[in-house]
């Protein structure tokens, strides 16, 4: 028996379909299912956005009614942060993180599945409330007290119930899987592969769980207590009842401002395997760049009250946040510095991938200079509640992050399925993705600093012109998934069948077998040498035991 499993594992994983949607402890299989899910609630919040952006065409109102433009505002947001990147992101770990460490598994393999199947259900149960006869939660994915306490009706199941319920399952999963990488990266490292021998990647996602496990306590307990003013008569939050509404911001940004570095940490991870791959150069600073990951996330955690300047925040508060906030962009410069001179003199291969990368970048630097403008007390006053905030997070969380994950679907790709995807179709998705995202969100601040509010569904007659482009290029963002699609499900089944190593990159997942066996390697790897190494790629990153070095 010992024997048979011993074979099994050194085989190369099954590519069944069926495994994929049966309750598997296998890491790579959970990877997939997040993926998978995840995108198809992508595409649920896309939809939302392109009903958003219908509605903005025109100032009147003439598409959707104000109840339930403020129900699609509010869960478009909530699906593509909660049920979008942050998951999504935590697949592509969950198959990568074992792989570049040389682990067989994650540490947990039965918690990172239930941490998994939350998901599905917490979904389902957040969309369920456009079903409820008061239709969802309508107060923004922040859900704001007062205005979140507020009914329709006093039905005790309604819309905001339903939306707490949803974020605390989902704050459990996230929980749940940061125990597990946590864990996983700090105890099963193979031999040899010493922290300073970790891909950046695996850096990132160690800080961003990190930074998870120490803020998101906070929103959990925030929900907690909005659900008891909502439920059970309580007044934490309630003004009229001597509450502090002010308080709950405090609970939310806590967590929700350095849950924007949980999703960008990743990406930023991913940058620095995709770019020193398709340069042929190793990555610049590599130390620099990893302890900056530790860095973005110890200063995030202490900048969350700049979203409250126009909050009655104290003058002395207000400094001292502009400060930590502006001092996140040390950090974030030097992995920009780090890519650029890993860019700088190298052989450029513009495949899909480093079109996605690249772009990500320069978006990342566009969004970082708003973002240190919004830092920026006066500014910031001046445009609080403004579709130039807008603009700015949609750069970081689409233009840089959604970017990110493309780029990573595509250059793990051959990894995942054993088979290449189509390199014009990958083009194609790349090229409508960039146009439609600068369409759709670079109008978004002129129209924030011309004095623009968000969040409602009509509007003075001259805003019009910029939000005609912008809704024209949600549409073509919208269109743009549909070559993504094609070009995943053909190549999957008959896409050319790939090498271990279809791009001469360096790192642990692509010594092994595409796809992997069901234990990642044949051997117990020993880690011999730095990562991105390019001295000569035909000498082994790895040895396995029982030889050298046994």
């Amino acid at each position: 028996m010992t024997d048979d499993l011993s074979i099994a594992s050194k085989l190369p994983a099954k590519q069944n379909w069926r495994r994929y949607f049966s309750f598997s402890t296998d890491h790579k299989v959970i990877g997939i299912q997040y993926i998978f899910t995840t995108f198809i609630f992508f595409l649920i919040g896309g939809l939302l956005a392109m009903l958003i952006r219908a509605e903005l065409l025109t100032p009147a109102l003439n598409v959707v009614d104000r109840p339930l433009y403020n129900g699609l505002f509010t869960l478009h947001g909530t699906v593509m942060i909660f049920l979008w990147i942050i998951p999504c992101l935590a697949g592509v770990a969950n198959y990568l993180v074992p792989l570049m460490i040389g682990a067989s598994d994650m540490g947990f393999p039965l918690v990172n599945a239930i941490a998994f199947w939350i998901i599905p259900p917490a979904g389902i149960l957040l969309l369920s409330s456009f079903f409820l006869p008061d239709g969802t939660a309508q107060s923004g994915w922040w859900s704001y007290p007062p205005i979140s306490l507020q009914t329709s009706s006093g039905q005790f199941i309604n819309g905001e119930f339903i939306w707490i319920v949803s974020l605390v399952l989902l704050g459990i999963s996230s929980i749940l899987g940061g125990v597990n990488f946590v864990t996983t990266i700090v105890w099963m490292r193979a031999p040899g592969m010493t922290f300073f021998r970790m891909p950046v990647f695996v850096w990132t996602v160690l800080s961003a769980q990190i930074l998870q496990l120490f803020c998101l306590p906070s929103l959990t307990g925030g929900l907690i207590l909005l659900f008891f003013d909502l439920a059970l008569g309580t007044n934490f939050f309630k003004p009229l009842e001597n509450g502090d509404p002010i308080i709950y911001q405090h609970l939310f940004w806590f967590y929700s401002h350095p849950a924007v570095y949980v999703m960008a940490l990743p990406a930023f991870g991913i940058f620095s395997e995709i770019i020193p791959a398709f340069s042929r150069n190793p990555l610049f600073g590599y130390r620099s760049v990893a302890l900056a990951s530790f860095g973005i996330a110890i200063v995030s955690a202490f900048v969350w009250v700049h979203h409250m300047f126009a909050s009655a925040t104290p003058g002395w508060m207000r400094l001292t946040f502009m400060v930590s906030s502006m001092f996140v962009a040390v950090f974030t410069g030097i992995k920009v510095f780090a890519w650029t001179a890993t860019v700088w003199k190298g052989k450029l291969h513009l495949e899909t991938p480093m079109l996605f990368a690249l772009a990500g970048v320069v978006m990342f630097l566009f969004a970082g200079i708003t973002g240190v403008m919004l830092a920026a007390v006066p500014f910031d006053l001046h445009v609080n509640n403004t579709y130039f905030v807008v603009g700015h997070f949609h750069y970081v969380v689409y233009n840089t992050i959604t970017m990110a994950i493309f780029g990573a679907l595509y250059f793990w790709f051959p990894k995942i399925t054993g088979r290449m995807y189509a390199e014009g179709w990958g083009k194609l998705h790349f090229w409508l993705t960039l146009i439609g995202a600068n369409l759709a969100f670079f109008p978004m601040h002129p129209l924030g600093l011309q004095g623009m509010v968000r969040r409602i569904s009509s509007y003075d007659g001259r805003y019009q012109g910029w939000n005609i482009v912008a809704s024209l290029g949600a549409f073509v963002l919208g269109v743009s998934v549909l070559p993504f699609i094609a070009n995943v499900v053909v190549s999957w089944s008959q896409g050319i069948k790939a090498t271990n190593n279809p791009w001469h990159a360096t790192g642990l997942e692509w010594v092994t077998s595409s796809p992997p066996p069901v234990e990642n390697f044949e051997e117990i790897p020993i880690v011999k040498r730095p990562p991105y190494d390019y001295g000569d790629p035909k000498v082994a990153v790895i040895e396995p035991v029982g030889e050298e070095g046994s």
